[in-house]
């Protein structure tokens, strides 16, 4: 069989961000930033380094902003030209490469997560793709969780989801897996819950928001009612998939921050700006000054 290339990749974004009001009452979550960059670009540049040319968005009529970011804005570009701003000119510039397509579609209802997979199927056809969720912000400074993730689906060439051990008492916040022995990080999912409470969670091994899957998951998906939450979950429709076909549990390399709670937002935020090349001296500066008062 022909190896199945990944070139497009779904982010939905269509959520109303709640956690974080009144900061995401005009605002959407995906575009609070993280230092000097907002979290939906970080998850593009995940996709765009991993080889991802098609980036499609699942919104909804509140995201006009994300839109606008990855547009040109001509008028800025102008004045930063003139005024000599080479480097924002090509931050600005940059953000959308060359040769990488945004397809925007609107989901009509909050259905869920799996309603928002549903919503890209015309636009991803018969072809593997991935889905990003950018709440989950992704550190890795070799080559990124997707770039891991397309590497091993080029050598299984089925479904894989990214996961991640977490605390046994948090299950009922996550999709949860129960693998078959794991070689290397990767093993094949056996069972995958919703959110199920701490005593009869199958394991600790919690998918976070990194996806590769087989298009077959759209046909399942429009039959999957609605599950956890009055929502059509998309890890209902992952089980049915695992009757069908391999789908395999990958334990990324990186550091994931929760960017969807108030706490993993404000550490992603100071630890990116530690690592920033000219915030980071004065911002440790600052940190020591803050947390080491003089006496």
């Amino acid at each position: 069989m022909m190896s199945q290339k990944i070139k497009t990749a779904v982010f939905p974004v269509a959520g109303l961000g709640t956690r974080f009001l009144p900061a995401t009452k005009a605002n959407p979550k995906e575009m609070l930033p993280v230092v000097d960059k907002p979290l939906i670009q970080y998850a593009a540049e995940e996709a765009i380094a991993a080889g991802i040319t098609e980036l499609v968005f699942v919104t909804s009529s509140s995201k006009r902003a994300i839109e606008d970011h990855f547009d040109r804005n001509f008028e800025l570009e102008s004045t930063l030209e003139a005024r000599g701003k080479t480097d924002l000119l090509a931050d600005v510039r940059g953000i959308l490469p060359k040769g990488v397509n945004c397809v925007y579609i609107r989901q009509p209802e909050a259905l869920g997560l799996g309603h928002a997979v549903l919503c890209a199927k015309n636009v991803v056809g018969n072809n593997p793709f991935a889905v990003i969720l950018a709440d989950d912000l992704i550190d890795d400074n070799d080559s990124g969780c997707l770039s891991q993730m397309t590497a091993l689906h080029a050598e299984h060439q089925c479904s894989l989801l990214g996961v991640e051990r977490i605390d046994p008492n948090d299950t009922d916040k996550y999709g949860v897996v129960k693998t078959a022995a794991s070689e290397a990080g990767i093993g094949k999912i056996e069972e995958i819950v919703e959110k199920p409470k701490p005593d009869v969670a199958p394991s600790n091994l919690a998918v976070v928001g990194r996806y590769i899957l087989s298009p077959r998951i759209f046909d399942i998906l429009e039959g999957t009612g609605k599950g956890a939450g009055g929502e059509i979950q998309l890890t209902d429709a992952i089980a049915g998939l695992l009757a069908e076909e391999d789908v395999l549990a990958y334990e990324f390399k990186g550091r994931r921050y929760d960017c969807g709670s108030k706490l993993g937002y404000l550490t992603a935020t100071v630890e990116y700006a530690l690592k920033h090349p000219t915030l980071r001296t004065d911002f440790l500066e600052y940190l020591r000054s803050y947390c080491l008062p003089a006496k």
